[in-house]
């Protein structure tokens, strides 16, 4: 440093002076007030030198932190997850599904529409999500299958047990529809999901947990999809769950409720259902159009339980709809499940909804991934009051192989029994039935 460089030669010219002085002749006391000041300087340089040395460890140490508060850390989970150190995060997410599926007829002399192979990209979503600062999120996603439809838009707030939605979200419909297509034991949902148009909506809503109590409630509107200045529908949606631990199981025991007034551009409902394989586009079960419809109250019951590697669910859903001036029809759909896992693993449970598996033997390190079946019995009554659109009995097995966290596979098959059936799809009686076999694979992130 200059500092070390200056002393030097300050040293120096200390060490010639005497002789120089002698040579010269100055006297020596004019020697010593030479020197004397020569020392003072040099306290003063090294007092100077600690100040300078202090306040670069200083700037150091403040640039040390600033770049602790900088540094990224990335996490992956199926996708890269960034996470910064001042609460922003971001992660990419997608899935993509693809469907192969076979109708045949019982007996195989009716003719029926939609009988024979089928396939289909049946989901592929991609979007964001993440963190910011003060506790918000957000997340955006949209499905480009068939076309592109926003599924999920919103903001949301979380402060400790609470957590506030704004924008497009499930409407807490009940645990089936819940569950995400990632992590369900089927290729889709129970009959009376779709039957009763679960769906996301537009809305405000907010989640509240006490112990293994949870509590969620909202506003919506429609789906953003089907907004327009003519759709003033709304409705109220509540669902509360209980999730207790007993002898190592996990329990769960839930009921959602659910308000809709039509608004006044919309007066009319329908309500039907594909054979349980989404690419046939034929649908044997439906009410058709039910005219003077003002409002729709419908109410579920939810139970379920995972016990190491078993699982089972039971669901019901009843829908009322009110006409003016003419009886008002109630329908109920109903589905019950059991699930095993033949390798040592095991669905896990959060927040009021089953999740998938965590492969504990992945192919690749040795392992043959998970492997699990299931069987389901799936009923829906679409006749009451004057209203004629049939009823479904499904008997459905599946086969699931997810050889690694984020890939899985499935096989299904079901017999579904039809009646009272008659003039709602051309060729098929009042009684029938079909066999219906499906196969997915699906990547997610």
């Amino acid at each position: 440093m200059k500092l070390n460089t200056t002393f030097a030669t300050m040293l120096s010219i200390a060490a010639i002076l005497p002789s120089t002085a002698m040579a010269e002749g100055v006297s020596e006391e004019s020697v010593a007030a030479l020197l004397e000041r020569l020392s003072k300087m040099e306290k003063e340089v090294l007092a100077l030198r600690g100040q300078l040395d202090s306040a670069q460890s200083e700037k150091e140490v403040e640039i040390e932190v600033v770049e602790e508060e900088d540094e990224l850390d990335v996490n992956w989970k199926g996708a890269p997850e960034i996470k910064g150190g001042n609460g922003w995060s971001v992660k990419p997410r997608g899935r993509f599904l693809y469907d192969a599926a076979h109708l045949s007829s019982v007996p195989e002399s009716i003719n029926i529409p939609g009988e024979g192979f089928s396939n289909e990209v049946r989901r592929a979503r991609f979007g964001i999500q993440g963190t910011m600062p003060g506790g918000f999120g957000y997340k955006f996603e949209v499905d480009y299958a068939g076309g592109s439809a926003l599924t999920d838009a919103y903001l949301s707030y979380k402060d400790g047990s609470m957590k506030i939605i704004v924008g497009q979200h499930n409407n807490f419909q009940g645990l089936a529809e819940l569950t995400s297509s990632n992590d369900y034991s089927f290729i889709e949902r129970a009959a009376f999901t779709d039957a009763f148009g679960f769906e996301r909506r537009l809305g405000l809503s907010a989640t509240y947990k006490v112990d293994e109590l949870q509590f969620q409630g909202g506003i919506f509107t429609d789906n953003v999809d089907d907004l327009d200045d003519g759709n003033d529908s709304y409705s109220l949606d509540g669902r509360v769950t209980y999730a207790p631990k007993y002898d190592g199981a996990q329990l769960h025991f839930g009921t959602s409720i659910h308000s809709r007034e039509l608004g006044d551009e919309m007066d009319s409902v329908r309500y039907r259902q594909r054979p349980l394989v989404h690419s046939v586009d034929t649908r044997f079960v439906n009410t058709g159009n039910i005219s003077g419809t003002t409002s729709e109250f419908s109410y579920g019951l939810e139970a379920a339980i995972v016990k190491d590697r078993f699982h089972a669910i039971a669901e019901t859903h009843w829908v009322n709809v009110e006409r003016t001036n003419m009886a008002d029809p109630t329908f109920f759909g109903s589905s019950i499940e059991a699930g095993y896992f033949l390798t040592n693993d095991q669905r896990q449970y959060k927040d009021g909804v089953l999740k998938g598996a965590k492969v504990s033997s992945p192919v690749g390190n040795g392992g043959i991934g998970a492997w699990q079946v299931n069987f389901k019995y799936d009923h829906l009554d679409l006749v009451d009051s004057g209203i004629v659109g049939g009823t479904q009995d499904a008997y459905i097995a599946s086969l699931i192989w997810t050889p690694v966290n984020n890939v899985r596979f499935l096989v299904n098959y079901g017999h579904i029994s039809y009646s009272d059936t008659l003039d709602i799809v051309g060729g098929a009686p009042s009684d029938f039935s079909v066999n219906v076999f499906g196969a997915r694979a699906q990547v997610s992130f």
